[in-house]
């Protein structure tokens, strides 16, 4: 078992996952963010069945960084209630642990 986290959520539009995807990262709570369209989501939403188009966004982060990326994501998200589930990495290959830990380090002064 690792540290690692991978983060689901959706989107109506692909423009608002990406400026969110880009911020999370920016802001060093997410390492990556890969956003897959072409997504269709069926679910009840106030007592109505919904069958909406969407994009699928998969966040990469650590344990330890779930609280903030979290609330982040609740905060910049579009949706009333946005989905957000963390589900932890079995396994990750040493060299992609290495670029995520160096990916969400603390910036440097002076740095990027």
């Amino acid at each position: 078992m690792t540290d690692v986290q991978l983060v689901f959520t959706t989107f109506a539009h692909e423009a608002d996952a990406a400026r969110v995807a880009r911020t999370l990262v920016e802001e060093r709570l997410a390492a990556c963010g890969t956003l897959l369209p072409g997504a269709r989501s069926l679910y009840r939403w106030r007592g109505e069945l919904a069958d909406e188009a969407e994009v699928v966004v998969l966040l990469k982060t650590r344990r330890e960084l779930w609280p903030r990326l979290e609330a982040r994501l609740r905060e910049l998200h579009p949706y009333e209630t946005p989905e957000c589930v963390a589900v932890a990495a079995d396994a990750v290959s040493p060299p992609y642990l290495a670029w995520l830990v160096e990916s969400l380090a603390p910036a440097r002064e002076g740095g990027a």
